[in-house]
C-alpha cells in the first residue's frame, strides 16, 4: 500500500486507447484507490518521475514502448512498485518472456472480467504491503545485529542482559513472520479460486485437491516441507487455466477439439511461468508444471518417466484426478467416489508409482469425522476476539478467511459492510469456549 497508511493506493494505468483508460478509471475509482493515467509508455515513466505510485497495471501492446519493455524499466528503476501487464492470447509468448524478463508479477488476459481485475489489483497491492513489511523486519534485523556487535566489543559486562532483551525481539520477530507466512498462504488460497470464479465446478474444487494431496505427502512420510508445498500446489494448479475462454472451463477434457487440447496441453506452463518470480514457489511451480506427466512416459509437457517426475507432482496428479473425474473435468461422465478411486488404482504402475496409489487409498481414511466444537453465528454477532473454526468462503466458493482467524474490530466490521453489501447470508462458524457460548 501507499507509504502513508492514512493515503489512498496509488494506481496507475498504461494504455494508447483513450476509451480503455476511461473505463478503466469508472472501474476503479469508487475502490478508493487514486488513480493515474498514461497513454504511453513514455508518459507512464515520466508520471512514475514526479509522483508515488504503489501498482503498475499497463497493455501489452502499445506504439513506440510496449507493456513488456515499459514494465522491464518500472522493475529496474522502481523495484518496489507491484507490475500487472493486460495481454491478449496472442501474446502469450511474449507475456512469458516478459514475466521473466520484467519480474511481472501477474498478467490477465484482454477483454477482462472486472471482477478478476479487482482482485488482481487488490492481491498486488497486498503483496506490495507485504513485501514493505519484510523489508522492515530485515532492517530491523540488521540494525540489532549491529548493535549486538558493538555490545559485545565494548560492553561484555552486559552480554548477559542484552542476550535476553534479544531472546525477547527474536520472539517478536518470529511471531511477525508467522504472521506474515499465514497472510502468504491466505492471500495463495484466495488467488487460487480465481479460476473457479469464473467456472461452473465445483466451488472450493482447489482446497479440496490441496488438502487430499496434502493427506497423501504426510502418508507418504514425505516431511512438512513436501506437505506444505504440495498443499500450495494443489491450490495453484489450476492457476495456468485463468486465461481460458469461459465455454472452455466449463468443458469436459474428453469434449475438447484439437486446438483446445493444444491451449490445455500448455496451461501447466503457464502456470509454472505465472509462478517463477516468488522465489518461495520455485518446488511448488515444478509441481505444477508436471502434474500432468506420467511414470510411463506418456504425460505432458515434457514427456516425462520413471524417477524423472517429481514426487510432489505424482501426489498432485493423483489428488486431482481423483476430484477431477468426479467433477466432470475429464469426460462427460461424472465419476462417484468409488468409481473415481477405482480410476486411480487403474493407474498404478502407468500413471502413477504403485506407492503413491497406496498412500491415497489409506489418506482417503483420514479425513476428520468429528464435529467442530463451534456454532453457526449471523455477521452482525461476530464480536472482536472470537477465533473462526472453519473457512468462511463466498457464495462462489473463494476463501474469504481461513480457519483460526481471530477476528478484530477492523475485519469485524469489513465482515458485516460485505454481508450487507452482497446482500448474502455467510456460513460463519466460531470457536466454542471451554462450556459456553461464544
Amino acid at each position: 500500500m501507499h507509504p502513508d497508511a492514512s493515503e489512498p493506493a496509488v494506481v496507475l494505468f498504461v494504455d494508447d486507447e483513450p476509451s480503455i483508460l476511461s473505463a478503466l478509471r469508472r472501474l476503479f475509482r469508487p475502490q478508493g484507490y487514486r488513480v493515474l493515467l498514461a497513454e504511453s509508455g513514455r508518459s507512464a515513466l515520466a508520471i512514475l518521475e514526479t509522483e508515488p505510485v504503489d501498482l503498475v497495471v499497463s497493455d501489452m501492446r502499445m506504439p513506440e514502448m510496449d507493456g513488456a519493455a515499459l514494465l522491464e524499466q518500472v522493475c529496474e528503476r522502481w523495484p518496489t512498485v507491484g507490475r500487472v501487464l493486460l495481454t491478449g492470447y496472442a501474446d502469450i509468448g511474449s507475456t512469458v518472456a516478459a514475466i521473466n524478463r520484467g519480474q511481472i508479477h501477474r498478467y490477465i488476459a484482454k477483454p477482462w472480467e472486472d471482477r478478476e481485475l479487482l482482485m488482481c489489483v487488490q492481491d498486488g497491492l497486498e503483496r506490495r504491503r507485504l513485501e514493505q513489511e519484510n523489508r522492515a523486519l530485515l532492517q530491523l534485523t540488521r540494525q540489532q545485529n549491529d548493535e549486538l556487535q558493538a555490545l559485545n566489543a565494548d560492553l561484555a559486562a552486559r552480554v548477559k542482559a542484552r542476550t535476553s532483551e534479544l531472546e525477547q525481539v527474536n520472539a517478536m520477530l518470529q511471531t511477525s513472520f508467522a504472521q506474515l507466512q499465514q497472510n502468504f498462504l491466505l492471500s495463495i488460497d484466495v488467488f487460487s479460486g480465481l479460476v473457479e470464479l469464473r467456472s461452473s465446478g465445483l466451488a472450493g474444487y482447489s482446497r479440496v485437491v490441496a488438502d487430499l494431496a496434502r493427506r497423501i505427502a504426510r502418508r507418504l512420510d514425505g516431511g512438512a516441507m513436501l506437505e506444505q508445498d504440495v498443499y500450495i500446489a494443489g491450490l495453484l494448479h489450476e492457476v495456468g487455466k485463468i486465461g481460458f475462454p469461459d465455454a472452455m472451463l466449463r468443458k469436459p477434457l474428453s469434449a475438447m477439439a484439437s486446438d483446445e487440447l493444444a491451449l490445455y496441453r500448455r496451461h501447466t506452463l503457464n502456470g509454472e511461468a505465472a509462478l517463477l518470480p516468488l522465489a518461495q514457489l520455485q518446488r511448488v511451480a515444478r509441481y505444477v508444471r508436471s502434474h500432468h506427466e506420467r511414470i510411463d512416459g506418456k504425460g505432458f509437457p515434457d514427456g516425462l518417466s520413471g524417477e524423472e517426475v517429481p514426487l510432489g507432482a505424482q501426489v498432485l496428479s493423483v489428488a486431482s484426478d481423483f476430484y477431477a473425474a468426479q467433477s466432470g473435468r475429464l469426460s462427460l461422465k461424472r465419476y462417484t467416489p468409488a468409481e473415481a478411486q477405482s480410476l486411480i488404482r487403474g493407474g498404478a504402475g502407468t500413471r502413477y508409482e504403485a506407492s503413491v496409489v497406496e498412500a491415497f487409498e489409506l489418506a482417503l481414511g483420514d479425513e476428520p469425522t468429528e464435529k467442530p466444537h463451534d456454532r453457526p453465528l449471523a455477521a452482525h454477532e461476530v464480536m472482536p476476539g472470537m477465533v473462526l473454526s472453519r473457512d468462511l468462503l463466498s457464495p462462489q466458493g473463494t476463501l474469504l478467511l481461513a480457519a483460526g482467524f481471530v477476528f478484530d474490530a477492523r475485519v469485524v466490521k469489513q465482515l458485516r459492510d460485505f454481508g450487507n453489501r452482497e446482500g448474502v447470508k455467510l456460513d460463519i462458524f466460531v470457536k466454542l469456549p471451554e462450556g459456553g457460548q461464544p
